[in-house]
C-alpha cells in the first residue's frame, strides 16, 4: 500500500505533537490500528479522514485528495503503463465534466 497519506498525517501530528493514542482514541480504534493508517499498512474509512483534519487543522479536502491519490497507487502502482493510465482517467473526467456543466 501507498503512503502518500500516512506521510503526511504522521508530518501534521508530529508538527503538532500530538500523540498517536489521542488521534486514535478520538477515532475510536486501538493505537496499533492508527500506526497502520500512518505506516499506509491499513487505510482509513472517508469519515475518519476528515476528522483527522479537523484534528491536525488542515483542509479536509486536501487530507482528501492524498488519501484519494493512496487508492488509485494502489490500484496501478504495478501497470507498466501506469502514467498514461493517469492521463486517460484525467481526459475522461474533464470531459464528463464539460459535458455534465452542459446539462
Amino acid at each position: 500500500m501507498s503512503t502518500i497519506f500516512g506521510n503526511r498525517l504522521r508530518t501534521f501530528r508530529e508538527k503538532l505533537q500530538i500523540p498517536q493514542r489521542k488521534l486514535a482514541s478520538v477515532l475510536e480504534i486501538d493505537t496499533a490500528t492508527y500506526c497502520k493508517i500512518e505506516k499506509g499498512d491499513r487505510r482509513a474509512k472517508r469519515e475518519q479522514v476528515v476528522t483527522l483534519a479537523e484534528l491536525l487543522q488542515t483542509d479536509a479536502k486536501e487530507l482528501l485528495r492524498l488519501w484519494s491519490a493512496d487508492k488509485v497507487y494502489d490500484l496501478i502502482a504495478d501497470e507498466d503503463e501506469a502514467a498514461q493510465i493517469l492521463n486517460v482517467v484525467a481526459e475522461n473526467i474533464t470531459h464528463y465534466k464539460r459535458q455534465k456543466s452542459k446539462i
